[in-house]
């Protein structure tokens, strides 16, 4: 892992002295300003606009698709939360990514992805992954033969084939474990045989990895990843007679265990990971908010208050930010924001700010949703 994140901040390193000499040599950004001031000023466009402001010259375009546009607004912490949504619409079953500007409140559509990923009998049938902090968008699974991915690149607001996966695969669980993008199980072709496979693919040589044999077929339900670690749940299913099961996955033993039984037991929800706790927004009821604890293996109630339930229908879709927000997608693109706070007694609650959509988004829900900073 260390050799992989050296050649990483060096690969960071020269394009950043690329991107200097580009700035240095092309015409100016700005007539009358130097480049140096003009840089600063282009760095706080916003995103959703990127495409708009890439056409005004060669040189823009140049500096905002190159990948230290991002590193520098990063450096300088200037880049924003964006909140990006998979939705799907019922009735057509048309699919369509969405995003919302976190500070203003608007929504924006994504270009479609390519052909291939919309010919599919479902959304669930492919799956998600982000990398939050180098603005990309990862979906696998599609294609004819279901092996086919694709990423989304935040600053070219483009998407583009990746090397496609080993296995074919639908139905299936996938996650961002130390930048490394895993896809776990699922269905051969989504109605017969399923399979154990586990691969990850490694965005900066664009290749696939096969990994351990998750032990059992877990069929798709919620996964998240903690630290190194990756847990999978198949989740209750009627007629709640048996426990679901439940695997964890450890990047840097390559191995899985048995979900512990409190784990596994209480995980009667969608979750997002904040700052390292793990926490489930449960589907029942009036969808009380729990967090996990490790410590004795039990799940707690979140106090404060309620998800605002009257605005908020089935099925929901929730990601988390670096600030310790949590933001849950609801029917109709509903977003509720929800700000976690830790006590000093450990008891942790919640306050909800809710986030209406536009009546057009109606017929829309989410299937997953991701935090990018741009």
């Amino acid at each position: 892992m260390a050799e992989s994140e050296t050649r990483s901040n060096l690969n960071t390193i020269k394009d950043h002295e690329e991107y200097e000499e580009t700035i240095t040599k092309t015409q100016p950004l700005i007539p009358g300003l130097p480049n140096e001031i003009a840089e600063l000023c282009l760095l706080r466009l916003p995103y959703p606009y990127h495409a708009l402001f890439r056409s005004v010259s060669s040189s823009w375009n140049k500096t905002i698709t190159n990948p230290s546009f991002l590193f520098s607004k990063q450096s300088l912490s200037i880049s924003s939360p964006y909140l990006f949504v998979f939705a799907f619409n019922k009735s057509t079953a048309k699919i369509q990514w969405q995003s919302l500007d976190l500070a203003s409140g608007r929504w924006f559509v994504l270009p479609p992805m390519p052909n291939s990923f919309t010919k599919i009998s479902s959304p669930h049938a492919l799956s998600c992954a982000s990398s939050s902090r180098q603005g990309k968008l990862f979906v696998l699974g599609g294609g004819d033969a279901n092996r086919s991915a694709v990423v989304y690149t935040a600053l070219t607001n483009r998407w583009s084939f990746v090397s496609p996966m080993r296995n074919p695969r639908t139905y299936f669980n996938a996650g961002n474990v130390n930048g490394k993008i895993m896809a776990v199980g699922g269905s051969v072709d989504g109605f017969g045989e399923a399979t154990t496979e586990v691969e990850s693919y490694d965005p900066e040589c664009d290749t696939w990895t096969v990994l351990k044999r998750v032990p059992m077929v877990l069929a798709k339900y919620d996964s998240a990843v903690i630290g190194k670690e990756m847990c999978v749940t198949e989740g209750w299913a009627w007629p709640f007679m048996f426990p679901p099961m439940g695997q964890v996955y450890d990047s840097d033993e390559n191995t899985w265990r048995e979900m512990s039984g409190g784990m596994k037991e209480g995980w009667t929800g969608v979750s997002v990971v904040i700052r390292g706790r793990l926490f489930v927004i449960s589907e029942h009821g009036d969808f009380p908010m729990k967090v996990y604890f490790s410590e004795d293996d039990t799940w707690r109630y979140v106090s404060g208050e309620k998800l605002p339930g009257d605005k908020m229908r089935r099925p929901f879709a929730v990601t988390g930010a670096d600030d310790g927000r949590v933001f849950v997608v609801a029917g109709g693109l509903n977003v509720a924001e929800g700000t976690v706070s830790e006590g000093e007694n450990g008891e942790f609650s919640v306050v909800w700010r809710m986030v209406s959509s536009p009546q057009s988004f109606v017929h829309f829900s989410p299937s997953s949703c991701h935090v990018l900073y741009v």
